[in-house]
């Protein structure tokens, strides 16, 4: 069983319960307290999951937004269990229990 991790980035449902609707409005709190993006990284930030925020953006989203992480970013855990091939139902083990054959060479026999 193995465990997949959904991630969830809000900043636009975020900045619009706060009444924000243009990135445009964003770029200046986000000057304000020490973070210079340019106009498409702050498009790019609000409109896609990014893959890599750093903590000092993180903060300042925070603060000029009045919300905490948990608000901008959510994770969700799911387990999910492997495929199971066929007829491998009653071979279901550990590597450890699998064992080579020996091979048997037979010749023909001649008259």
């Amino acid at each position: 069983m193995t465990v997949e991790l959904d991630t969830g980035w809000n900043l636009r449902s975020v900045m619009a319960s706060r009444g924000i609707f243009q990135t445009s409005k964003l770029k200046p709190l986000l000057e304000e307290r020490g973070i210079d993006l340019s106009r498409e990284q702050v498009y790019r930030l609000v409109t896609q999951p990014p893959q890599r925020v750093r903590l000092d953006v993180l903060a300042a989203l925070c603060d000029a937004l009045e919300c905490s992480l948990d608000d901008l970013v959510t994770i969700t855990r799911r387990e999910v269990t492997a495929p199971v091939a066929v007829g491998e139902e009653a071979t279901r083990g550990s590597i450890g229990d699998l064992r080579p054959v020996r091979a048997a060479i037979r010749r023909p026999r001649t008259k």
